[in-house]
């Protein structure tokens, strides 16, 4: 059974839709019979979008909004909210996706810090606080669905601005599914998407061909909703190139580089698979 707010007629809100995982998910909730609306920065690219959206959705481009929306500016959300209820009634599904990643150094331009920290981190906020009460108000099920990064648990050097980000997008999720639980009636529930190395535009970095390692966003979506289904808060994709419950161990053993005092290796850095075999044999 598909999770009780994924369902035909219910209304779905994606975040940095107009492409990657947003859209790949955008368009698996459209199959389902819902009703979307995607935001994300205006251009071509969010009106391409909208069409693709339209010719899976069962009611074609009725079934379908797109907005041009800053999720760093808490007044262009609360706008959101209001079109998409004037629209299609409210909001059952939001899905928190938008984020960019420009790069970043620790003692770099404060405004690259300022940028992404708007952008991943406050853009989850302000979307969280701004649609969840009206979600709750509906009085049926609901749901949030915040999309975080393992760079967010492993945070490997060499892009602070985003690592901290994410790790605040996790923190962030974790609360709010303790404040949702703790509302009693509330039909609404959270979920952590938690993505590794997904071949998208953010994280192409030039290439044009897909990396063997690699998810496509569209894998990225289906096995988010597998994880729906089962229950899952933490949605964690595993590498393509380890067994799942070894990947849990890598990420775990990697997130505890600073406080058992190992150096820091990227999950993609040349020594990292011979560390953590020597891990696992100590």
């Amino acid at each position: 059974m598909p999770h009780p707010a994924l369902v035909p007629g219910n209304v779905a809100v994606v975040t940095g839709g107009a492409s990657g995982i947003g859209l790949a998910c955008a368009k698996r909730f459209a199959a389902l019979g819902l009703k979307v609306c995607i935001a994300d920065v205006g251009g071509e690219r969010l009106e391409a979008a909208a069409e693709a959206l339209a010719s899976v959705a069962p009611g074609g481009t009725a079934d379908v909004m797109a907005s041009a929306t800053d999720v760093g500016d808490r007044e262009a959300l609360a706008a959101l909210e209001r079109s998409v209820a004037e629209r299609f009634g409210g909001t059952d599904v939001l899905m928190n996706n938008a984020g960019i990643q420009p790069g970043s150094a620790l003692f770099g331009p404060v405004e690259n810090w300022e940028r992404v920290l708007r952008v991943n981190l406050w853009g989850v906020i302000h979307g969280t606080q701004v649609f969840v009460p009206g979600m709750v108000a509906r009085e049926k099920p609901g749901l949030v669905i915040n999309t975080g990064s393992k760079q967010g648990i492993t945070t490997p050097p060499g892009d602070p601005a985003y690592n901290v980000s994410k790790a605040g997008v996790k923190v962030f999720t974790e609360a709010l599914q303790h404040e949702l639980r703790n509302l009693g009636s509330a039909q609404v529930t959270a979920a952590l998407l938690i993505p590794g190395f997904v071949f998208t535009p953010l994280a192409a970095g030039g290439r044009t061909e897909k990396p063997a390692g690699a998810w496509t966003a569209e894998q990225t979506a289906d096995f988010m909703l597998q994880k729906l289904e089962a229950g899952d808060f933490y949605i964690l994709c595993p590498d393509n190139d380890v067994p799942r419950e070894l990947d849990e161990k890598r990420i775990l053993w990697a997130a505890g580089d600073i406080t058992d005092n190992r150096p820091p290796l990227s999950r993609w850095h040349p020594d990292y698979a011979e560390a953590f075999a020597a891990h696992l044999k100590a």
